[in-house]
This record gives structure tokens, C-alpha cells and sequence, in this order.
């Protein structure tokens, strides 16, 4: 599944190619997770306005033709599901059969590419109004957030009793942990995945605040983990995946003390860890 750092490539790569650009025409495809909610043809002649991203989600605002204080306003909140990617294209082929939303403008078309469809892509008046406040209304902190300190973080964790893994994939703590960085981030904290949330004390819960915004940052800057579909706007593939330390190397000697990284199935999510080095 694209996790926060494969979203956020997708967003920059797009934002700024279609920063002011004019909505020519939009085509559904195939029902995705939910419906557009508007028809179609109401986007055309809309200016597509500053792209951003909460947690896993994108928003495309997109100002109505009129210009002025009424002019309506609104946008597209989009969500890549399980295998979903958007490429932008200066000349699209015909749409294939997994090509469900495309976004005609006049720098080129947004198309979404979802072999699973469990992407969406939704109207919303604005971020505040239904449905992409009841979609986000249960997101965690962003984990970049200068606000979400270590001592919100271990505040937080103090009020789970699951499992830190299950917690961190939750994502109404902090969003963006998907289970690769979840992974990766509990080895380099040395924190065990099975250990119950509210059992970490905060000097561990400020390094594996530390942990999950090293090992974010490092997927941002190789173009997010390519394990089965994704691709970014430009159809290129991430490389995060090659540098991990113990995701899908059960077996493999840990990187740092020569141990069996070992897997173990968790709420039927696989995950990865060095029973040497992270202890519970």
C-alpha cells in the first residue's frame, strides 16, 4: 500500500506542473471505494490550486471558473488505496483497464492507475465539510509536525494497550507509518514489536519518535518503497525498499549484530525485527 512518504513523492510531483492549470474535462471509470460525488462535467473550466496532503490523502483544490469572494470552491480528495498510483501525462493513451479517474488539463492529464480499486477519488466542498472531514477526522499527527513532540508522542502511547506495531499502523496516533516504516522504525529505536504501547517510557518513546522521522525522511529522499505497483508521477519507481534493515529479510543476518532477523504475523501483517537488538 503507498504509505505517507509514496503520497508525498506523488505530491510533489505534481504540484507544482498543475499549480494554476485549467480543468479541461474529468472521466470516470470504473466505481471506485465511493463515488466522485459531483458529476463529472462540473469540473471543467475549475483552476486546479495548491496540491496537499493529510496522512495518506491527497487534496486538489480547484477554484471555480468565477473569480471573486462567492466563487464556489472545493476540490478532489483523492487516496491511492492498496496498489493505486497517479501519473501525470503530457499525452495520455487510451485509459486501460485499470485506469479509473482521469483529470484533463491543459498541462497534461492526471490519471489514476488502481489494479485493486480500492482508491478513491471524492468531491468535497472544502476540507471542513463532509465527506473529507469525516474521512479525516480520525488522522493522527503528522510526524514532521513541529507541534507533536516527543512528549505528545509518549502521552499518546500512554493511552494504548495494543502492541507499539498495531499502534503506529493505526495511524490515529501519527500517520504515515505504514507497516515497512513501522518496521524500520521500531529496529532503529531497539524497541520490540510486540511491546505494549503503554509500556514504553519516554526516553524510548522520544527515540522512536526519532526513529520513524529518520526512516521517513530517508524513503522521501529515495522516492518511497516500490514492493509491488507503485510508481510516481513520472512512472518512476522507489528505492527505499533496497536500504531496509530487517523488512523482508527473515533469515538474513541483522545488519547490526549478525543475528536472525526473524517474522513473526501481527493483526495478519508480516513484521520484521532483530530479537537481539530490539527487546521488549
Amino acid at each position: 500500500m503507498p504509505e505517507l512518504p509514496e503520497v508525498e513523492v506523488t505530491r510533489r510531483g505534481i504540484a507544482a506542473p498543475l499549480r494554476g492549470a485549467r480543468v479541461l474535462a474529468a472521466r470516470p471509470g470504473k466505481p471506485l471505494r465511493w463515488p466522485l460525488g459531483c458529476a463529472a462535467e462540473s469540473l471543467a473550466g475549475r483552476t486546479v490550486g495548491d496540491v496537499a496532503r493529510r496522512g495518506k490523502y491527497l487534496w486538489l483544490p480547484l477554484q471555480a471558473a468565477t473569480a471573486g469572494p462567492g466563487a464556489a470552491s472545493g476540490g478532489l480528495l483523492m487516496h491511492l488505496g492498496m496498489s493505486g498510483s497517479l501519473a501525470l501525462l503530457q499525452e495520455a493513451p487510451a485509459p486501460g483497464p485499470h485506469d479509473h479517474f482521469d483529470l484533463v488539463t491543459d498541462r497534461g492529464t492526471l490519471r489514476l492507475n488502481d489494479p485493486r480499486r480500492f482508491g478513491a477519488v471524492v468531491w468535497s466542498d472544502s476540507l471542513h465539510d463532509a465527506p473529507a472531514a469525516t474521512l479525516l477526522q480520525r488522522l493522527g499527527a503528522e510526524p514532521f509536525d513541529p507541534a507533536f513532540t516527543p512528549l505528545a508522542f509518549h502521552a499518546a502511547l500512554q493511552r494504548r494497550h495494543s502492541p507499539v506495531k498495531a499502534v503506529l499502523l493505526a495511524g490515529d496516533v501519527v500517520v504515515g507509518a505504514g507497516n515497512i516504516y513501522a518496521c524500520e522504525a521500531l529496529f532503529q529505536a531497539g524497541i520490540h514489536p510486540a511491546l505494549r504501547a503503554d509500556r514504553i517510557s519516554r526516553p524510548r518513546a522520544a527515540r522512536l519518535l526519532a526513529a520513524l522521522r529518520g526512516t521517513l525522511a530517508r524513503a522521501l529522499e529515495l522516492g518511497g518503497s516500490t514492493l509491488r505497483d507503485f510508481t510516481d508521477a513520472h512512472g518512476v519507481s522507489g528505492e527505499f525498499q533496497a536500504e531496509a534493515a530487517v523488512y523482508g529479510r527473515a533469515g538474513l543476518a541483522c545488519r547490526a549484530c549478525g543475528g536472525s532477523v526473524r517474522r513473526v504475523v501481527q493483526a495478519q501483517r508480516s513484521t520484521y525485527f532483530c530479537p537481539t537488538c530490539q527487546r521488549r
